[in-house]
């Protein structure tokens, strides 16, 4: 351990390791660390019995749930948008059927994500090859919770036709907005029909086509995925692509939903990113306990000590839990996990499914999030879902403020509840070279987790990385 490296990773949540792997594929000599004996983080899937231990003290899980390994459970649960096949190419999504390691089924990630088919996630997997590590499976349904009921999301000018969410002359108008977005393109002034997009801002937009208030509010919460309503006062360009990249994400597989998700859940990412850095010459090393950031007499980072010995190095990137003197708490998340014998109801029976409660609907500030996943990503035993309810915590008390989307839910077999921190830098990473990431959010996506990565990875380099890939070849997992 004793060696100079460019830089040290601490911690092996996804945002470290893709970062630990990118910065590998750069030729930057990094050694990655985590205080714990397994890889993830907060970001990691726990079998059934870890799972119990976590939220349950010692208590052993009752038979009926299945066996342990039969669990995957994510603890960062989020989906993925596919990328279009007019913005990117590329190697496919493999279905995977023999694996070089132990399989376990039934994984928690703590806080359940999808991925945007077209997203920054996406992209960011095949800039760097990693899909030959990992399988996906499209996920199932897509929908919003309005007036008390659960709706599929319409994302296009004849799904707003058929869409029970609006009226018929609101549907007409719905239509014409939808034709407006899928018909601009920011290159082609005769697309615009005389608007500025980047002047004007998203109310003026919208009021421009008379729609009403319901029919923003599914369309700036489960369209643009906007997390409250600020977006409205702000230039009316970042909804028009957020939506245009929601249905191309849709058109993606032809499914319900515009996201994938890993076969056997999140916990693959983090590994997946771990196994690039080593291929290309990244060092790991688990179970390190205190990992002591060291610094110089300017007050620049010069080393980590573990155990007695100091690897030295020129930049530290961590998450929160390693420098907490270095970080800010901006909020907390209050997430719910259950595990079910059946599909959320009023869900077209669909087997994996984000259903997003846009704030207004629930009198919040901010909006709450559904995620479950089933047998059909490998992530539990026949028969059985986990589902995950989550929110920007606005009281403390998880169980009364997440009941909105526990409701939707039906029968349970068995609920946890759980809080956590969120935290951001408050250094400044150029004075002291730490590069410390940002607690997940709330969301059920990956957009905002990229983000982060992308910026601290121009932060570090001073470079950005080129995501104009192409992935007209990529394909999601064949069921089997």
């Amino acid at each position: 351990m004793d060696e100079e490296y460019d830089v040290i990773v601490l911690g092996t949540g996804l945002k470290e390791c893709i970062l630990s792997g990118l910065l590998s594929v750069d030729g930057l000599k990094v050694l990655h660390m985590d205080r714990n004996d397994y890889y993830g983080g907060d970001s990691t899937s726990l079998n059934l019995n870890q799972l119990w231990k976590k939220f349950r003290g010692e208590d052993k899980p009752p038979a009926h749930l299945g066996a342990s390994r039969d669990y995957n459970v994510d603890m960062v649960p989020k989906w993925l948008w596919f990328m279009s096949p007019d913005h990117i190419t590329g190697p496919p999504f493999h279905q995977s059927r023999g694996r070089d390691e132990k399989i376990t089924k039934f994984g928690a990630i703590h806080c359940s994500m999808f991925m945007m088919a077209n997203g920054t996630l996406v992209r960011t997997l095949i800039h760097t090859d990693v899909t030959k590590y990992l399988s996906f499976k499209a996920v199932d349904g897509s929908f919003v919770f309005s007036k008390g009921k659960i709706h599929k999301v319409p994302a296009t000018d004849m799904e707003a036709l058929k869409s029970p969410l609006m009226g018929i002359f609101e549907k007409r108008r719905a239509r014409n907005f939808f034709i407006y977005v899928q018909d601009y393109n920011e290159a082609d002034p005769n697309t615009h029909k005389g608007l500025d997009l980047t002047r004007i801002t998203t109310r003026e937009l919208i009021s421009k086509h008379g729609l009403s208030d319901d029919t923003v509010d599914f369309i700036g919460h489960a369209l643009a995925l906007h997390r409250d309503d600020r977006y409205l006062n702000e230039p009316a360009l970042d909804t028009v692509k957020r939506m245009k990249l929601y249905a191309e994400s849709l058109a993606r597989f032809q499914g319900g939903s515009p996201y994938i998700y890993p076969l056997y859940g999140l916990g693959e990412l983090p590994q997946a990113f771990a196994r690039l850095s080593a291929v290309y010459g990244g060092t790991y090393m688990l179970n390190k306990p205190e990992c002591k950031v060291e610094f110089d007499m300017e007050g620049k980072v010069c080393g980590v000590t573990s155990e007695g010995e100091t690897a030295k190095c020129k930049k530290v990137v961590c998450d929160p839990s390693y420098l907490p003197n270095k970080v800010r708490k901006i909020g907390k998340v209050a997430r719910a996990i259950a595990i079910m014998s059946h599909p959320i109801p009023n869900t077209n029976e669909s087997h994996s499914v984000q259903i997003i409660l846009p704030q207004k609907q629930l009198g919040r500030k901010s909006d709450m999030y559904v995620f479950c996943c089933s047998y059909t990503h490998n992530v539990a035993p026949k028969g059985k879902f986990i589902a995950f309810v989550s929110a920007e915590a606005e009281t403390d008390n998880p169980e009364s403020e997440l009941k909105p989307g526990i409701d939707l839910l039906g029968q349970v077999d068995e609920l946890f509840f759980d809080m956590y921190d969120r935290y951001e830098p408050s250094n400044e990473s150029s004075l002291d070279n730490c590069f410390i990431s940002t607690s997940y959010d709330a969301t059920t996506h990956f957009e905002t987790t990229v983000t982060d990565v992308l910026n601290m990875y121009t932060a570090i380099t001073g470079k950005t990385v080129d995501l104009s890939v192409d992935l007209s070849a990529a394909s999601a997992a064949e069921e089997y």
